[in-house]
């Protein structure tokens, strides 16, 4: 028996470490990296004057809410009301309190 390493040890370790690395990379690639969709159509929009159109909608229902009076929870008496008067009623309710 011959205690001398075999001539093959060194090139089964460089496969081996190779083999590893590879790995490693494939692994990367399909757990890390991002991947390149096509166009996101799950909203319908797909132009800008979609975006733009869709965007003016919800300003103009946001500012009728802000202006206007209702119920957002009628059992616990919670209401809604116009931004201005809300204003009002805080500044009010904070000039009593000593």
């Amino acid at each position: 028996m011959s205690d001398s390493p075999s001539k093959s040890a060194p090139l089964l370790t460089t496969l081996a470490v190779l083999a590893g690395g590879a790995l490693f990379l494939v692994l990367v690639y399909f757990l890390y990296l991002p991947r390149q969709s096509g166009p996101f159509t799950g909203d319908g929009i797909r132009t800008a004057e979609q975006r733009l159109a869709n965007l003016a909608k919800l300003r103009e229902q946001q500012a009728k809410q802000a202006a206007s009076y209702g119920w957002v929870d009628r059992p616990a008496g919670i209401v809604q009301l116009p931004l201005a008067r809300a204003m009002e009623l805080t500044v009010q309710q904070h000039a009593s309190q000593p």
